[in-house]
């Protein structure tokens, strides 16, 4: 029998080898040419653009935005919409092969928005005004990541067909590629380049990835007749006529679970509830390992583990930022805190899914905590994750 509470998370530990660490590269946002300077009515009409598109298909960043300081809001706004947009394409395109075309769309068009020349796309004008913001805010010593863009569409397109996530393992990695990348690029938008800060986010990123995916499950696996909407998160499922149920193979495996049966029976089918739980579990250790580090560094002065991912591409400290000492880690932390307010938002609807007894089908998860902005105010105050 499952317990009724989610177990406590076994910390993750892995340590990397050593390497030796490079000075971050600071590159300067091209500025943008007065013939590609777009007129304050389109960059407005984009903004609003955004925030609707936003609080359509994401409403749980429509409403953590007001966390955001205000001279990175645009970038916030920018980076979610682009998010959307992009987990969308599966959605609304018949064929992997058409996803596959709106995608390379996508890749020309941050490029041409960081290079200062956005197309006459909502999106790109607002994110080219974000980094223009951040350019001139840092003095040229702050940049909106490509890479990084580029890294969530690349990740996002692999799994366009809906294929299988083989482990949990996999489905980490997928919701570190795009949801902890989203706020890496977001931490960028402060500015601010801290390895605690990032090591943060990458554990309340995978998450959310992670409890995205469980979200998007039943409409990946019944598809409406339209692509819909849901009030919680984009899904990015692959097509309005493909069904798919996005549980990790080995959860699925060790719960006896048979796609055919999900089909057949939904939320009946024999261990759907137990996979779905592990699944969720991991989501929750993340979220425990993120404020258990904090507690850490409040009372110890070190987050108690290796950042895993600091030697990945774009993770590059200098000497400073990888000796901070425990005040200005904490200090970091307190500026980007509105960043880590996600974890609110996914403790909110992994906590009703306990509620339901990992029921994935119920319709109370595809609805918005109405409670979210007092428990998201109250997080804020009190620095609690």
């Amino acid at each position: 029998m499952r317990p009724s509470k989610l177990p406590p998370p076994g910390i993750l530990r892995r340590r990397l080898p050593s390497t030796p660490h490079y000075e971050r590269q600071l590159h300067s946002t091209s500025r943008l040419a007065n013939s590609a300077q777009p007129k304050e009515s389109e960059i407005n009409s984009a903004r609003a653009y955004c925030a609707n598109l936003i609080r359509k298909y994401d409403s749980p960043s429509h409403i953590l935005q007001t966390f955001i300081p205000e001279p990175s809001r645009d970038a916030y706004l920018a980076i979610r919409a682009f998010n959307v947009d992009v987990a969308r394409v599966a959605d609304t395109t018949s064929t992997p092969t058409v996803g596959m075309m709106r995608m390379q769309f996508w890749r020309d068009t941050i490029t041409k928005a960081l290079a200062g020349s956005p197309p006459k796309e909502p999106v790109a004008i607002l994110l080219a005004k974000a980094a223009e913001d951040l350019y001139r805010r840092s003095d040229g010593h702050a940049r909106l990541s490509k890479n990084w863009f580029l890294r969530i569409i690349n990740t996002r397109e692999q799994y366009l067909g809906n294929p299988p996530y083989p482990t949990l393992s996999a489905l980490e990695s997928y919701a570190e590629n795009t949801y902890s990348t989203m706020l890496y690029l977001t931490l960028s938008a402060l500015p601010q380049a801290s390895i605690t800060t990032d090591h943060l986010a990458s554990h309340i990123g995978k998450a959310m990835g992670i409890a995205t995916v469980l979200r998007g499950i039943p409409l990946v696996a019944f598809p409406p007749t339209q692509p819909l909407g849901t009030s919680n998160s984009v899904t990015g499922s692959s097509g309005p006529t493909q069904g798919a149920v996005l549980l990790p193979l080995d959860a699925m495996s060790e719960a006896n679970v048979k796609e055919e049966d999900v089909f057949r029976r939904g939320s009946e089918a024999p261990g759907l509830r137990d996979a779905v739980f592990a699944v969720a579990t991991r989501a929750n250790d993340h979220l425990i390992t993120a404020r258990e580090m904090l507690a850490s560094l409040r009372s110890e002065g070190q987050l108690g583990h290796e950042f895993e991912h600091q030697n990945d591409e774009e993770h590059r400290y200098n000497p400073q930022q990888l000796n901070a000492g425990p005040e200005a880690q904490l200090s970091n932390v307190e500026r980007a805190f509105g960043v880590f307010m996600p974890s609110v938002a996914t403790q909110s609807w992994l906590d009703r899914l306990q509620k339901v007894d990992f029921d994935i089908f119920h319709a109370s998860l595809r609805t918005t905590d109405w409670r979210l902005p007092w428990k998201a105010y109250w997080a804020f105050n009190r620095r609690k994750l």
